[in-house]
């Protein structure tokens, strides 16, 4: 796991006027929601000027969530995947770049307590102290950017659902190159990986098989989740082996792992469209390191702790600069 500590990144990229950033990202986003376009990268760090073309990147680090805010937890998943051993020997994989990707239109979430432009602006700030990290990483000689220097895009999209969104990724022009296009390294969370696996997503024939020719390209890296609702590490660890030879069990649409010794249509992986390679080709892999029984982090306990004026709780839960941005423009204080 990367070393999480922060406190030693400076801030004085938070004191710029934020205030007008905000009004940019608003403006930025009204006028994506008049377009029929369903992907915009709304900005990038470092900031590229209105002549300068940033290289067609060979690997893509997708990081979709809410950011309501950004999280230490986004921190540890982004920073893993970027400095991991086995994504960094891959020939051809760079130069790279970290998508933070935020749904304008989520199926299952609606845009409060930070408005949309908010959120932004800490993604913002949030790509700085990545880049930052990473640059301190390399002076450790920790990490090497050899295979090309890493930036972020800062984008929206409409879609609430993986595939489409997936697909739109695949023909932005900022990615592709003629019949070359980049490849795709989604870091999802295990409970977003048991729903994408789950068939009542995808009707109406309700099989996996549009995941198919995704995963014959790109990849998903899960990270374990710590609490209770989704089991252990070694759980977790159970469900993508079963996966491996063969077996997912569904219930009610959703996926589960299979009962030891089950067999049958009812818990085979190709009986709902999937295929067992994904796992056995490490298309689809468990990152990270997890104990049970460690503290959780999350953009709940973000605004739990602002709502109870808990502020050594915050420095525990999110970067500095997305601290100060939190304090400094009162949010989540009535959420």
């Amino acid at each position: 796991m990367t070393n999480l500590e922060t406190s030693s990144l400076p801030i004085s990229y938070v004191d710029e006027d934020m205030s007008s950033r905000i009004r940019i990202y608003k403006s930025l986003l009204h006028d994506f929601s008049s377009r029929q376009s369903t992907f915009r990268i709304l900005s990038s760090v470092p900031q590229l000027s209105p002549t300068q073309a940033s290289p067609i990147p060979k690997t893509l680090h997708i990081l979709d969530s809410s950011f309501n805010p950004p999280t230490l937890a986004h921190f540890r998943i982004a920073l893993d995947s970027l400095t991991c051993p086995s994504n960094l020997s891959r020939p051809d994989s760079g130069p790279r770049r970290l998508v933070l990707l935020l749904a304008t239109q989520n199926a299952d979430k609606a845009p409060k307590p930070a408005a949309f432009e908010e959120r932004l602006a800490m993604m913002q700030i949030f790509a700085s102290e990545i880049l930052q990290k990473l640059q301190e990483l390399q002076g450790q000689g920790k990490f090497s950017t050899e295979r090309g220097d890493v930036g972020v895009d800062i984008a929206v999209t409409k879609y609430p659902y993986f595939v489409d969104k997936a697909s739109d990724l695949s023909i932005e022009k900022s990615y592709t190159s003629g019949e070359s296009v980049s490849e795709q390294v989604h870091l999802i969370g295990y409970d977003t990986a048991t729903r994408l696996l789950s068939p009542k997503y995808y009707p109406p024939e309700h099989t996996l098989q549009s995941l198919v020719p995704f995963l014959e390209r790109h990849r998903l890296e899960v990270t374990y989740r710590t609490d209770d609702n989704w089991g252990g590490k070694e759980d977790q660890d159970n469900f993508l082996s079963n996966m491996g030879e063969g077996r997912l069990r569904i219930v009610d649409g959703m996926a589960t792992a299979p009962a030891d010794g089950e067999q049958g249509v009812e818990g085979s992986l190709e009986g709902v469209g999937g295929k067992k390679e994904w796992v056995t080709e490490g298309r689809l892999v468990m990152v990270g390191d997890s104990q049970d029984g460690e503290e959780i982090i999350s953009s709940t306990k973000v605004r739990e702790a602002v709502k109870n004026k808990d502020e050594e709780s915050l420095k525990k839960l999110v970067t500095p600069g997305v601290g100060k941005f939190i304090l400094d423009n009162r949010l989540y204080e009535s959420s």
